[in-house]
């Protein structure tokens, strides 16, 4: 009978992100991520695979905590384009310094490796699909998305210091980009 696994793989996660965070992409290797998680490499190995597969499942988890706010703050609010907009821009909006911080930290270890890219540019381009064509409410959504992901990574990268006040009135902002549609306009 196989041993069970004694690994908590979210807390291995976690001591990566912590450890991209405090020192850099570079720093993410399966001897310092088993360090810093208290495992041996060989665990770290077994419950992972490889460094590649460690990022792989770095990118699954910061995807589906981000797709987890959205939905969350779309609420009951109906599954349509402009509400999924809105929601991700207010997701965008609530994220805290230390997700900020996890976030900037794995976009630079996705420029390590162009077969990361392509998983976030896909799920960026899944995000997009509602604001593709030409109509206003396209223009719209694409516009919203475009507007709150600048502003984040603006804040992120310390490239613009706002306060908490000034950062809600930007996201509100944001939100009202979406407007009803008349009938006719496209």
């Amino acid at each position: 009978m196989a041993r069970p696994r004694t690994i908590d793989r979210e807390k291995v996660l976690a001591c990566a992100e912590q450890l991209v965070q405090r020192n850099g992409a570079k720093a993410l290797t399966l001897d310092a991520v088993a360090r810093e998680a208290g495992i041996t490499k060989g665990g770290l190995q077994y419950c992972f695979g490889s460094k590649d597969d460690l990022i792989a499942a770095l990118i699954d988890r910061w995807i589906l905590v981000f797709d987890t706010q959205v939905e969350h703050c779309r609420g009951a609010e109906a599954e349509d384009p402009t509400n999924l907009a809105r929601a991700y821009a207010r997701a965008c909006s609530q994220i805290d310094d230390a997700t900020r911080a996890r976030m900037v930290g794995m976009l630079v270890t996705l420029l390590q490796s162009p077969r990361h890219l392509a998983r976030v540019r896909a799920w960026y381009t899944r995000w997009l699909e509602a604001g593709q064509g030409h109509t206003v409410e396209a223009r719209q959504i694409r516009t919203m998305i475009f507007a709150a992901e600048g502003a984040f990574f603006l804040r992120s990268l310390g490239f613009v210091d706002m306060q908490d006040a000034e950062w809600s009135s930007v996201f509100e902002d944001i939100q009202k980009l979406t407007l009803p549609v008349e009938a006719g306009a496209a």
